[in-house]
């Protein structure tokens, strides 16, 4: 199968293209390498992958429509998963208009392409912070999401209403998953886990935000990218929901479309997170407690019963498992390997 994927260079996007290349498919991986944290752990992902006869690497940005579009058209496609995207809550504060062209421009060239190549499945990532201030949990797909709390969950909305209208006006299938603090080998340097256990390893305090208090669904890498890869065979059809007991569907009444929360569905105490890495490292952290950050919500929690509906799966693997295996990474990387 050829699968077209953006943002390969990315933590997510390059441990699923791994999956793709090592289950015998053809991938073209699509990143325009932006300076947003170190390129050369992005290069030293893409190097990876070149490693497989069947992945092609293509360095451009996702706002150059016309390289975009000749990428796409020349691959033929039968799948395309869009994980490219500017991230990052807090970053959003410091450089909105990169949100905007990535997100919103860059989403719409990605669409228009996808329109021209019509693949069997279209799929896109979007991430829980589009619950944005929603209290009530866990958050289930039907939820409102008109209340975003920053810019990034704001534009990964507009993604999805984007999308919604080309499923509809085009019939393309499409699948729109929510990640919920995805994190393990590989990870980005401007996430917790990563900034914490470089901190710890070099002996400097961590900022600790929320006071502590903050609860999180989190999500390992490598039970994200099976769900995505059981997702992809299972394209959505217009008017057919997915019964689920005691819930609802999040499937457009009007379109091949569908929202779905990729995670455990189980909260996780930052403190706990924190206590996981002190074990994990052998010693204790010292830590700032702050404040809110502007843009955060306090929890996270899915309903991740569509999901198990869908494909019969839901993330399993338990934190202290999760932070060892990034512990490992971290270290080797750290001495020039990082091939895990």
């Amino acid at each position: 199968m050829r699968v077209f994927v953006t943002g390969t260079a990315g933590f997510i996007g390059f441990h699923l293209a791994r999956r793709l290349l090592a289950d015998g498919h053809e991938v073209v991986g699509y990143d325009g390498m932006t300076p947003y944290y170190d390129v050369a752990l992005k290069r030293a992902r893409h190097a990876l992958l070149r490693q497989s006869s069947g992945f092609v690497a293509i360095e451009a940005m996702l706002e150059d429509s016309a390289a975009l579009n000749r990428a796409v058209a020349d691959f033929a496609p039968e799948i395309i998963v869009h994980l490219a995207a500017q991230a990052g809550v807090r970053y959003s504060l410091e450089a909105p208009q990169t949100y905007i062209d990535t997100n919103l421009t860059g989403m719409f060239n990605l669409l228009e392409a996808a329109r021209q190549a019509r693949p069997s499945h279209l799929l896109f990532a979007s991430t829980s912070s589009v619950y944005g201030g929603n209290e009530a949990m866990p958050f289930a797909e039907v939820d409102r999401t008109d209340f975003p709390v920053s810019l990034y969950a704001a534009t990964k909305k507009a993604g999805e209403a984007m999308s919604h209208a080309h499923a509809h006006l085009h019939g393309l299938p499409t699948t729109c998953f929510r990640f919920f603090t995805v994190y393990g080998p590989w990870g980005r340097p401007d996430m917790a886990l990563f900034k914490f256990v470089s901190a710890i390893e070099r002996g400097e305090t961590i900022e600790v935000y929320g006071m502590g208090r903050m609860r999180r669904d989190f999500t390992y890498i490598d039970d994200l990218v099976e769900a995505i890869v059981r997702l992809m065979a299972t394209p959505p059809e217009s008017g057919q929901p997915v019964p689920i007991e005691g819930g609802r569907d999040s499937l457009s009444p009007v379109a091949p479309w569908r929202s779905v929360n990729i995670a455990g569905g189980q909260q996780v105490e930052l403190m706990d997170f924190i206590a996981a890495i002190e074990t994990q490292l052998g010693r204790q952290a010292e830590k700032i407690m702050l404040p809110m950050q502007a843009g955060d919500v306090v929890a996270t929690e899915a309903d991740a019963r569509l999901l198990a509906a869908l494909i019969g799966y839901v993330p399993q693997t338990r934190v202290a498992e999760g932070v060892a295996a990034f512990v490992e990474w971290y270290r080797d990387w750290r001495q020039g390997g990082g091939a895990g």
